[in-house]
């Protein structure tokens, strides 16, 4: 392991998502270079998401001239957590048992022959935002995103916080409802539980197998072993079915509970609200967020917080990595 200032030469940015693995290279005037794609074998476990990991670093690389097997390019990874600051994953709720304790920043590192630093998806999120985005000359703020999880991550006096253990922001594990259903990691009633896109599709599926929705029924039989996603649910609801429109509303509330509480406590300027499941349609997600705020902030917060939209999407995590040197992550680096 060895601090960031070891290494130099051009980054590779990449994100590792739950169903997608994206990489591109990032010049030195922060554009991103040559994306490359391709679904994450996370059904296969940590081994063979690093094998896909470096075979699609390896393919955005021989996609840009002037960069060759001797050059010590760096690879910085957005990747859901949570991690220690070596890159290795900590019982991480949203992959399974199979990943917790896997040195993933030192197993790549040593596939690629390269420095690797490995980087919260929702800290470089915040980051990209900060760089190009919505936070831009913004110093204080909340960044929330809602999608096959719930994460986040918190700007203060321009600084990321990244907590003790460098896992801080796991929004998605607060408690917002004592009675409410069961979380991955075991506790019950946390945001992620009742917000996050595999949430609402699990309690979509329980509704429509006790007969609560027809149109979730039929959903459900038509996509047979898939299941129901959160879009589903949206959809369902967006046609006034009561059952599903209880569920996205529930959701909302819950965020919109969890942005009031964080408000209150961090005091941040602007709070951004990203991820799939809240990108799809943003505005009511948003605006539940604010009713909760106006109803439970303090006054001087719920009258100067603003609520928005991330803009920039899939590309936030890439962008964030060229501001890797605010993670307080260490770097793996290859065997020598």
């Amino acid at each position: 392991m060895g601090p960031a200032d070891q290494v130099e030469g051009p980054i590779v940015a990449v994100d590792l998502g739950g169903s997608r693995i994206r990489a591109t290279i990032a010049d030195e005037g922060g554009r991103l270079l040559g994306r490359v794609d391709r679904t994450t074998p996370a059904s296969r476990g940590p081994d063979a998401v690093v094998d896909a990991l470096a075979k699609l670093i390896w393919t955005a690389l021989a996609g840009q001239p002037g960069i060759d097997d001797h050059d010590p390019a760096r690879v910085v990874v957005a990747a859901t957590g949570p991690f220690d600051p070596q890159g290795t994953w900590i019982d991480p709720s949203n992959l399974g048992p199979a990943y917790h304790g896997f040195p993933l920043g030192r197993e790549l590192a040593r596939r690629l022959g390269r420095p690797v630093l490995i980087g919260l998806d929702t800290h470089l999120a915040l980051l990209g935002e900060r760089r190009a985005g919505v936070l831009r000359g913004c110093r204080d703020a909340i960044y929330i995103t809602v999608s096959t999880g719930v994460g986040g991550a918190f700007l203060v006096d321009d600084r990321l916080v990244v907590g003790a253990h460098g896992i801080a922001g796991e929004i998605g594990h607060l408690p917002v409802a004592a009675s409410g259903p069961r979380c991955g990691c075991g506790g019950r009633g946390h945001l992620e539980a009742l917000a996050s896109g595999p949430a609402m599709a699990a309690a979509a599926t329980s509704a429509a197998r006790r007969g609560r929705s027809r149109p979730l029924l039929e959903r459900l039989e038509a996509r047979a072993s898939a299941g129901l996603t959160g879009a589903d649910v949206t959809e369902v609801a967006a046609t006034g079915d009561e059952a599903a429109t209880r569920i996205v509303a529930r959701a909302r509330t819950a965020l919109g509970r969890a942005v009031t509480g964080l408000v209150n406590i961090v005091d941040p300027t602007r709070v951004v609200l990203g991820g799939g499941v809240v990108l799809s349609d943003p505005e009511p997600w948003i605006d539940s967020c604010r009713l909760e705020v106006a109803k439970g902030a303090l006054v001087t917060q719920k009258a100067a917080v603003e609520i928005v939209a991330a803009r920039l999407g899939d590309d936030a995590g890439l962008i964030g990595c060229l501001d890797h040197d605010r993670l307080g992550a260490r770097w793996s680096l290859p065997d020598r």
